[in-house]
């Protein structure tokens, strides 16, 4: 007959099988709630990806992108003294000519179209009332984290800014901001010939000639659209001029106005950087 003692044991031991399986089943549905979470969070990030490509490639097949040779009403802008400056190699560059009919009719938002040489940046930019609509929504207004280009709402995107912003995405697949992490690279930055952003609007076509790129933890200075004083913004340009981690010839003061592309390096909150200045404008 068995005793009191190895009663309570063997119940102790039928607790302990039982805690254990409870514990094994919580750790099990725990997982695999993990497991379907990242499974769903792969399937929309696919399922983004397809749906942005559909849409920049329907941009680009309804959009009349041209070169645009020098008219007599071309304006270099800001000319440096030093005739050896990479700017006078620029200058003879074709600006860039966008018909914005259809992409107007598509989103009332579009203010411009930019072109980074050596990226895959080739993108109408948008603009509306904030920072947070576009990005998680695509051009056409449907939902989407993968966002689009857009310009900083605080910006005037005919007169444009001492600083005029534009952010997007760092997307893996290359898209959006997704290649201007190229920038930081050396097949990037030794061709003098990428060192120009054009960027059309439905009033003017403008070229860009980049002098500053580098990579920094999250901050607002950079982003910060005007000046109250020469002085501060002088203070501006030789502070973005001296972050660069490479030595462009272009040389910056307060009769220049530069362009600031802005995206995420990783998702810890650093940020890669490009600045450049305005070159040349033809008005439409």
């Amino acid at each position: 007959m068995e005793s009191r003692s190895e009663y309570q044991k063997k119940k102790r031991r039928k607790k302990k099988l039982r805690f254990r399986k409870w514990v094994i089943v919580v750790f099990l549905i725990f997982f695999l709630s993990i497991f379907a979470v990242s499974i769903n969070q792969v399937y929309q990030w696919l399922k983004d990806n397809k749906e942005i490509e559909n849409i920049s490639d329907d941009v680009v097949k309804d959009t009349k992108v041209k070169e645009k040779e020098d008219t007599k009403n071309t304006e270099n802008v800001n000319p440096p003294e030093d005739l050896s400056n990479d700017y006078w190699d620029y200058i003879k560059m074709n600006l860039l000519e966008v018909d914005f009919n259809e992409l107007l009719r598509k989103n009332p938002d579009t203010v411009g179209w930019i072109e980074v040489k050596g990226t895959n940046i080739n993108y109408p930019i948008v603009q509306t009332t904030d920072n947070s609509y576009y990005l998680n929504h695509a051009f056409d207004g449907s939902k989407n984290e993968a966002g689009w280009v857009f310009m900083d709402y605080r910006n005037d995107s005919v007169n444009f800014n001492q600083n005029t912003i534009i952010y997007a995405h760092s997307r893996l697949t290359g898209s959006m901001f997704g290649s201007l992490k190229n920038i930081l690279e050396s097949s990037w930055y030794t061709n003098k010939n990428n060192h120009i952003i054009r960027l059309s609007t439905p009033t003017e076509n403008t070229m860009w000639q980049v002098f500053s790129v580098y990579t920094i933890p999250k901050e607002s200075y950079y982003i910060t659209p005007n000046f109250n004083s020469n002085e501060a913004y002088q203070e501006f340009l030789n502070t973005m001029k001296s972050r660069s981690e490479v030595e462009f010839s272009a040389e910056v003061n307060t009769n220049d106005k530069i362009l600031t592309l802005s995206t995420c390096k990783d998702n810890f909150g650093n940020r890669v950087v490009m600045h450049a200045k305005l070159i040349k404008k033809e008005l439409r």
